[in-house]
């Protein structure tokens, strides 16, 4: 799997991760919610395991297309294109 580092994320992905560590509550409702991971894209885990996150994506009415993911072990993924696919965050 491709790797990114932090340093080199849009500064939106930092804000959210800023976001995942002060814990909830949470700009949006559905973040924090169960990632189910159904494209198989990232490592198979029971139910529950990884959780999703909005990067809010700047001058759009909608959530848009990235989010973060993050893993119960805290392994922690990046997705600009909905799901399709996934940059672990190093």
């Amino acid at each position: 799997m491709a790797t990114i580092l932090k340093k080199d994320l849009p500064s939106e992905a930092s804000d959210t991760l800023k976001n995942i560590e002060n814990g909830p509550p949470y700009p949006y409702k559905t973040d924090g919610t169960i990632f189910r991971n159904r494209e198989n894209l990232l490592p198979i885990k029971t139910s529950g395991y990884y959780a999703e996150f909005t990067v809010e994506t700047l001058k759009i009415g909608s959530r848009g297309t990235k989010r973060i993911i993050r893993g119960s072990g805290g392994e922690t993924y990046y997705t600009d294109d909905h799901y399709k696919t996934f940059k672990e965050i190093k």
